[in-house]
């Protein structure tokens, strides 16, 4: 049994999809439209106020509520749906940990080595904050509240909603492409899409697609949930700026107080970095198949 296919291990009512997709997905769905009528003046006030507050409390107040909405989510899919937590974490018998710790070494790697180059390349750009005290209040707080919330976006994102859409719409491509979309567009209320522009949507809809390729191609979650939290613990721990979603007491700060980042450096991680790591992805896990798998038909099994 594929990935996609194990929501019919459950109940899947629309009434049910629905509700729980409203329920858990309320606060991205109330950021999005608060940002889409928002004028720019009060955006600009907001992410002030936002930057007023001391760097870990404010990352405090950003991660709790995801530990709640996964709760949420747990207990909608166990109940409601009746369906195993594991249905919509794998199709393996069990959680294969090591796919996880993997995929978090291999972005946390190539991620090191990028910003080692761009540190070479322009050292003036990125100057040392480090303080002892600040930093482990960091790390504990980013080991603690973090995997809290790329599990809720992941099983969000490449879980609930793939599955279930993909089990409405009868193949994989639109639940994979959809999902992409929403996750970019969740996204699109974080500061460096205002600083930056809608080039940043790019890079968003980009590593959803990433995301979802993982976990279609590896019938399981575990390589993107390994995967998203490297990303966003190496975005919390090494380097913050003035216009970033995170503002944290990182070892690292870029000087500039304005996003000097171009159109080229945001396009290149989705065009290059990430062909380059599905490509070593699918020559460890040996996947075949591609075109099924990606663009397939959802059938129930007899």
């Amino acid at each position: 049994m594929n990935y996609i296919n194990q929501a019919y291990k459950g109940k899947n009512s629309i009434w049910m999809f629905v509700l729980t997709s409203i329920l858990v997905s309320g606060i991205f769905i109330l950021n999005f439209i608060y940002y889409l009528f928002t004028s720019e003046e009060d955006m600009e006030k907001a992410y002030d106020l936002m930057n007023s507050i001391p760097a870990n409390l404010s990352l405090i107040i950003n991660l709790l509520p995801f530990v709640f909405l996964l709760g949420l989510l747990f207990l909608l899919v166990n109940k409601l749906h009746q369906r195993s937590i594991l249905s919509l974490s794998t199709s393996r018998s069990k959680m294969d940990w090591s796919r996880s710790f993997f995929s978090f070494m291999l972005i946390v790697g190539i991620s090191l080595f990028t910003f080692g180059i761009s540190a070479y390349l322009d050292p003036s750009a990125i100057e040392l904050q480090f303080d002892l005290v600040k930093f482990s209040i960091l790390f504990i707080i980013s080991i603690l509240l973090f995997p809290f919330q790329i599990a809720l976006e992941e099983f969000l994102f490449r879980g609930y909603l793939m599955q279930q859409i993909g089990v409405i719409v009868k193949n994989k491509w639109f639940p994979l492409i959809l999902t992409s979309v929403i996750f970019g567009v969740f996204h699109s209320a974080n500061p460096e899409v205002a600083e930056m522009g809608l080039i940043t949507m790019v890079f968003y809809i980009g590593t959803g697609l990433l995301l979802g390729i993982m976990t279609l191609m590896d019938d399981g979650l575990e390589l993107a949930l390994g995967f998203h939290l490297g990303n966003n613990l190496l975005a919390a721990l090494l380097i913050t700026s003035d216009w970033s979603a995170l503002q944290t007491d990182a070892v690292f700060r870029y000087t500039s107080v304005e996003a000097n980042i171009t159109n080229l450096e945001i396009i290149i991680p989705v065009v290059l970095i990430y062909p380059l790591l599905l490509f070593i992805l699918t020559k460890k896990y040996k996947w075949t198949d591609w075109k099924n798998r990606l663009l397939g038909s959802v059938i129930k099994d007899a």
